[in-house]
């Protein structure tokens, strides 16, 4: 199955919350819609699942036009941020409930209940009810749910924004076993840059209902095609034309700015740090997260964010020398927010 989106919009009351979309994907692909709130991802999720209506555009899945179906025809699977179970039906009513309302035969329902509970590594929890289970447990019966009638599509809305912090970095990776184990296209709505970059093969990365860029999550990171999303993704120093020239990699000075009013995006991990007396940086402030330490200096008159292993000590006050680690990892974007697409496969080369 392939969805195709095609000059979809959408206002509400004269705003504009979906801005001429087109996108596709792809059989078995797992895609994100990632931004900040109020962007219009959501807005889109409810659109393509049939809750609610686009003002104009096409959706089609397989060439098939879904304007006219309403949700509960259009074969999708969505599981909400809430885990919406019944609280009065066992686990096994709730993943079977969809198979139910078909009138699928009792025997074919406890089958693929039993599957589907194997699936989600809750083997044995059939007999249980939702107020017995923890939050990702519960989860994970939403999730069986949803995949019980063998949805064309799954839609994930944050699915996972309520459970606790080791909870969810356990679920996403099962959730991303279970997809990719049953080859369904999956499009999960999400504001974590780093859960978009551990789940998806594609990353839609939305910002005032329209889509600033497409791409694999290393595409998006390290090659930003515009000032937000070399913001937006991940920690970033962006640093006019100017202050760029400063910077050194490997004794190489960086190629100038491709055009007028560019800002070069360099990751925090892509500076070195070198103490050194008299050295035109200072150590500002050092926050150490284990593996790594986050560094903030003063440099030039700016601030610029370096991450580095935890190993290298620094002191708040010590003069360092910066510099860049390589040519190849940063990024030229347009000051004024528009799309820039660089010539070649180097942006700073």
């Amino acid at each position: 199955m392939s969805l195709s989106i095609q000059n979809l919009y959408k206002t509400f009351n004269g705003h504009v919350a979906l801005e001429r979309i087109h996108l596709d994907i792809a059989s078995s692909e797992f895609v994100c819609l990632l931004g900040p709130s109020g962007c219009g991802k959501t807005t889109l999720l409810r659109i393509i699942a049939g809750l609610l209506a686009a003002d104009g555009g096409r959706i089609s899945l397989d060439g098939r036009d879904l304007a006219a179906l309403p949700a509960r025809e259009r074969g999708f699977g969505i599981v909400f941020q809430s885990y919406s179970l019944f609280p009065h039906m066992t686990i096994a009513q709730n993943i079977g409930y969809g198979l139910q309302i078909r009138k699928t035969p009792a025997a074919a329902i406890a089958e693929r209940v039993q599957e589907l509970l194997e699936v989600v590594r809750l083997p044995g929890f059939g007999e249980r009810y939702p107020g017995q289970l923890s939050g990702g447990q519960q989860q994970r019966v939403a999730i069986a749910r949803a995949l019980a009638v063998n949805p064309s599509l799954l839609l994930l809305d944050e699915p996972l924004s309520a459970l606790d912090a080791r909870v969810r970095v356990g679920l996403r990776q099962e959730l991303r076993e279970v997809q990719q184990r049953l080859g369904i296209p999956t499009l999960m709505v999400t504001h974590d840059q780093e859960e978009a970059m551990s789940m998806a093969d594609k990353i839609v990365c939305m910002n005032a209902g329209r889509i600033e860029q497409v791409g694999s999550p290393r595409e998006l990171y390290l090659h930003p095609r515009t000032r937000f999303v070399a913001d937006f993704m991940g920690h970033s120093n962006l640093l006019p034309a100017d202050a760029a020239a400063q910077l050194l990699a490997e004794g190489q000075p960086i190629a100038p700015p491709p055009a007028e009013g560019m800002e070069l995006c360099v990751r925090p991990e892509h500076l070195r740090l070198t103490p050194r007396a008299g050295a035109g940086g200072r150590v500002v402030a050092v926050s150490f997260l284990g593996s790594i330490q986050r560094v903030q200096v003063q440099w030039q008159g700016r601030a610029l964010l370096v991450e580095t292993g935890s190993d290298v000590a620094l002191q708040e006050g010590e003069a360092v020398e910066v510099a860049l680690a390589g040519v190849a990892s940063c990024a030229w974007v347009r000051a004024d927010g528009k799309a820039f697409a660089p010539a070649g496969d180097g942006p700073c080369a």
